[in-house]
């Protein structure tokens, strides 16, 4: 390939970033166009600075005003309909097959587990890889992945996981807000909720978040850092 492969990272731990950096400028054929704290500068960056490749960590605010995950089952489709050259690869801490399946049903072209250190350390064939069309999973979430497909299903639809995963992301926002952002009716989105509460077996959104946070089906909160004492 002879024009180099543009890598944009989003990622809100700067020593992450800085690791991803270290080894992928290592090599001649690749290129950081971009790195971003916040899921909301997502577009806007990629709009002026395209890229070939996308490094997206699944626990990334949503803004500085908005600490919430972004909606990265809501936003995967949206930026590769947008952006139909665009390849990503999600880095994450978390392995939870339901979530992976989510991930991958949603448009990504693999699944990374941050603590692979072997895959990470060699990042950038697998950057390569994914720009050139390929999939590319760490060990963990590959056998991960392999033992949801030998199981049945969550009786969630993508979409009912993607209403979910904005709700999350935001708080209190009606669904005729939610139907604007899913680009469907208002009456849609309230059947979409509604019937996820029922399989959920849950009475509110909340509820329904928090359920499926805990099945691992949309993006769990990070883990609490512990309180350092003196």
């Amino acid at each position: 390939m002879n024009q180099k492969i543009r890598v944009a990272i989003l990622d809100d731990h700067i020593s992450i970033v800085d690791g991803y950096v270290y080894r992928l400028e290592k090599d001649p054929q690749i290129e950081i166009t971009a790195k971003m704290s916040y899921g909301d500068e997502l577009e806007t960056i990629l709009q002026d600075r395209p890229a070939d490749v996308l490094l997206l960590d699944v626990n990334v605010p949503t803004s500085s005003e908005n600490l919430n995950p972004y909606p990265i089952l809501h936003a995967i489709p949206l930026l590769l309909q947008a952006h139909p050259d665009l390849n990503i690869l999600v880095i994450s801490m978390h392995t939870e097959r339901g979530l992976i399946r989510a991930v991958m049903d949603a448009g990504a072209s693999g699944y990374i587990v941050k603590d692979d250190q072997t895959i990470l350390k060699n990042l950038g064939s697998v950057v390569k890889a994914v720009a050139g069309g390929g999939i590319q999973f760490s060990q963990a979430a590959h056998e991960s992945y392999a033992k949801f497909l030998s199981v049945e299903k969550s009786s969630l639809s993508p979409r009912q996981l993607e209403a979910l995963s904005l709700c999350a992301a935001y708080p209190g926002t009606s669904t005729y807000q939610l139907a604007k952002k899913m680009n469907i009716s208002h009456s849609t989105v309230r059947n979409l909720l509604s019937n996820a509460y029922f399989k959920l077996e849950v009475e509110n959104r909340a509820a329904a978040i928090a359920k499926a946070r805990h099945m691992g089906l949309i993006t769990p909160f990070p883990p609490e850092t512990p309180k350092q004492t003196n």
